[in-house]
């Protein structure tokens, strides 16, 4: 097997239907006699129900059926609940973890405004939200749980009764003495640093579409979802049927980055709506209903400390770690463990000591979001690196040089689990040479000796970076099924859900090099359980190494039953015959190749006779995945800010990174281009606000800024190649990576920008207010 295909240059092969506009997303399915739900939300954060009359809305035109719980209450299953600690993981850190019971109609009591309480059905979406407005509901407003550190302390409104307060996941962890290193450091730096609440927001909002047939009772719905066998699983659950006769089917899918890998009211509600009626349902999402109700992410604080040496040796982390979680933990130890469990990132420390919190609160329950955990875990380390690094008087690159593992340190054991309980150890990497290649790429020296004439004139410009260590592409499997047809052509078929990523081309790539056949040749399927019976879907920086590693496994198990054939249809032994370009061969003869399909043909049974093999030119694998791989990158980001208006403007933005050998190097900048931009995001624009009531008040896009091309500097990536030995391909994931560093690196940056005014950056987003005001506070102190 050669690889013709593996790490080359191939162009997308899904492109060409995006550009003409072929996609065909879930707002496309058009089915006979659909009719179209609308929701009725909760505009309390907090209050009870007393009363839901809908009679006047069911008499409305068109409109089909009203429902509220008491309706639909045979049907009312728990949502899922994910994030269990494993058990190794729970032998090592003791969590105290609660988790509650969300139905898909709100029963008695709203918690986040956007909650859902009934659900009307009608022949146009406009009259079903015209039957939604006719709703009448009867409210006692609660106190409303907003912010995460009060509501964590004795004293605050219970989210929940029958808890003792309001804390979901609370643990600590420890490793090494971080006691004795901070009573024997000679430098101790200590801040608070807050990380917003931002969001996914994909392009396509949420949406599903969903029909029954009373005829063999199996039930279809198209989900605009990165985890179709996990919604069929739930559904299953919710409806009390085989899982065979349910097929959830993600057709193509305009971003997900987390947002659409949660379980969601609206993923069950759209199904019960369908058997209950008889007629195929369907409910597009709105981007008011997207921003209020899909799940937000991030937001958390941090109380952090660094012990080091005069000479810049960090000897200890303390952290004390607040998250905010929203209404619901449905993630349990998720968000809260993977936030702790990169803490210490790519610096050689050994002792650290966590306290962690994650706060139940009135507002849109928080899910993972790409990074999940680490870039707020990368802002305040990389943020209180910095701050160690000015205090002692150190270029903040030295600082790191002098604290990042090196190549020949690694394997490195950091002395604890990882999230999937087993020992968290890096598997291969440089993390030092990848910070030189970016300074050396980033021209970081040249940057640094331009800066003081900068000043000199007036201009204030920053550099800074960052760096981080990913546990990528979290197991325990993925599934994928490799077949031949009559033509001899591959088809591949895959529990992994594309949404964006490029899976029909990566993962052709994948397989036509281990089957020697041309790529056009190779068809690649995902996210339709009918498909392949078993599956998880896409998220954690995970398709690449587990699909892509299943894809590897089945295709070897195919090339061995195409060769067992080809040897009997040829007269030759096995080991003497070869495939090359789509077709079979014994070595050294040329002339007895013929294509894949006779050899598929030459199987079939015929009336002369058997075949000349069993003509089962299949395989499936499920690839374990025990543990995950370690991805790196250091980031470097370039700006200039104007003190009089407080805007920052990204001059230039550099990743050099390591995801392990590169199965299609266009395809991974795009994926730390698209990461970078939300990382953007993050740290100068997005935040979701609410008011001390628990109200959204950045809920359309008028309010909540996103960023554009226009604010978007040039991006370069340098390709750093460390393999992992955890898996066939040597792969490691790379979906998530662009988007950790970038508010840490950014706000180091700016900070280091305006070093001659003393500001200190210590939340993000750095909007202009916020940062005029830090300037207006120096230069009145």
């Amino acid at each position: 097997m050669g690889a013709k295909y593996f790490g080359a240059a191939v162009r997308r092969v899904e492109d060409p239907r995006y550009l003409r506009g072929e996609a065909r997303y879930v707002d496309d399915i058009k089915l006979p006699g659909m009719v179209h739900a609308a929701f009725l939300r909760s505009p309390h954060a907090h209050a009870r129900i007393t009363r839901i009359d809908t009679t006047r809305a069911a008499a409305m035109p068109g409109v089909a059926r009203v429902f509220t719980f008491a309706d639909l209450a045979r049907f009312m299953k728990p949502l899922p609940l994910f994030g269990a600690p494993p058990p190794g993981l729970a032998a090592r850190v003791s969590f105290t973890m609660r988790q509650t019971t969300q139905y898909g109609l709100c029963k008695d009591v709203a918690r986040y405004v956007g909650e859902i309480v009934a659900m009307a059905v009608a022949d146009s979406r406009y009259r079903a939200e015209d039957a939604v407005d006719a709703i009448e509901v009867g409210w006692e407003p609660l106190p409303a749980v907003v912010d995460m550190v009060t509501a964590s302390e004795p004293g605050s409104p219970l989210m929940y009764a029958d808890w003792p307060d309001n804390v979901a996941v609370g643990f600590t962890h420890a490793i090494g003495d971080a006691d004795a290193a901070f009573t024997a450091a000679d430098v101790v730096v200590r801040e608070r640093f807050r990380v917003q609440r931002y969001v996914g927001m994909p392009i396509e909002p949420r949406g599903v579409v969903a029909t029954y047939e009373r005829r063999d009772g199996t039930l279809t719905t198209w989900n605009s979802t990165q985890v179709a066998h996990w919604v069929q699983q739930g559904l299953a659950a919710a409806l009390e049927m085989p899982p065979h006769k349910i097929r959830v089917i993600a057709p193509d899918v305009g971003g997900g980055f987390g947002t659409k890998a949660a379980g969601y009211a609206e993923d069950a509600l759209i199904p019960i709506a369908a058997i209950v009626l008889g007629r195929p349902v369907k409910w597009a999402e709105d981007r008011r209903e997207h921003m209020m109700a899909a799940a937000h992410a991030r937001h958390q604080v941090h109380d952090i400390a660094l012990a080091a040496r005069r000479d810049g040796t960090i000897l200890a982390v303390r952290d004390r770690v607040w998250l905010d979680v929203g209404a619901y933990n449905s993630w349990g130890i998720v968000l809260p463990y993977n936030t702790v469990a990169h803490l210490l990132g790519p610096y050689r420390i050994r002792n650290l000591h966590v306290a962690f919190k994650a706060v139940v609160t009135n507002k849109t329950p928080n899910a993972p979001y790409r990074g999940a955990g680490r870039p707020e875990a990368v802002f305040a380390m990389d943020r209180a690196v910095d701050c160690l690094a000015r205090r002692m008087g150190l270029d903040p690159a030295e600082i790191r040089r002098r604290n990042y593992l090196r190549g020949d340190e690694l394997p490195w054991d950091l002395g604890m689990p990882y999230r999937d309980g087993n020992p968290l150890v890096y598997d291969s990497g440089d993390f030092r040479a990848g910070l030189e290649a970016a300074l050396r790429a980033a021209r970081y020296d040249e940057f640094r000796r331009a800066q003081p004439a900068l000043r000199e004139r007036g201009i204030y410009r920053g550099i800074g970076l960052s760096g981080y260590v990913e546990g990528t592409a979290i197991g325990p499997y993925e599934s994928a099924s490799v077949r031949l047809d009559l033509a001899g052509r591959v088809v591949v078929v895959t529990g992994a859900c594309s949404s964006g990523q490029g899976h029909e081309t990566s993962f052709a790539q994948v397989a036509a090099d281990v089957l020697s056949v041309p790529l056009e040749w190779v068809t690649v399927i995902g996210g339709d359980t009918s498909a392949v019976p078993f599956g998880v879907g896409t998220f954690a920086s995970r398709s690449a190494v587990t699909a892509g590693s299943s894809i590897h496994d089945a295709a070897t198990a195919l090339r061995e039953k195409i060769i067992r054939a080809a040897a009997t249809l040829l007269e030759a032994a096995p080991a003497d015959i070869a495939i090359e370009d789509g077709r079979v061969l014994v070595r050294g003869a040329p002339a007895s190749a013929v294509p894949l399909a006779r050899v598929v043909q030459a199987s079939i049974p015929t009336f002369a006779g058997p075949g000349v093999a069993s003509p089962d030119f299949e395989a499936t694998a499920y690839h374990h995945v025990p543990t995950v791989t370690w991805a790196s990158a250091v980031h470097v980001a370039q700006v200039e800010v104007d003190p009089e208006t407080g805007v920052v403007a990204l001059l230039a933005y550099l990743v050099a990174h390591d995801c392990g050998k590169v199965i299609n190097p266009p395809i991974v900048d795009g994926q730390v281009h698209g990461g970078v931009a939300q990382g953007v995001g993050g740290a100068l624009y997005e935040e979701m606000v609410y008011d001390e009531g628990g109200q959204l008040l950045t809920g359309s896009l008028m309010d909540y800024l996103l960023p554009t091309a226009m604010e978007l500097p040039p991006i370069e990536t340098v390709h750093l190649e460390h393999p992992s030995a955890r898996n066939p391909l040597g792969i490691k994931g790379v979906g998530e990576g662009g988007a950790i560093s970038p508010p840490a690196a950014i706000a180091n940056a700016i900070e280091d920008a305006l070093a001659p005014l003393g500001v200190r950056i210590t939340e993000t987003p750095v909007t202009p207010a916020r940062l005029l005001a830090l300037i207006g506070a120096k230069k009145t102190a």
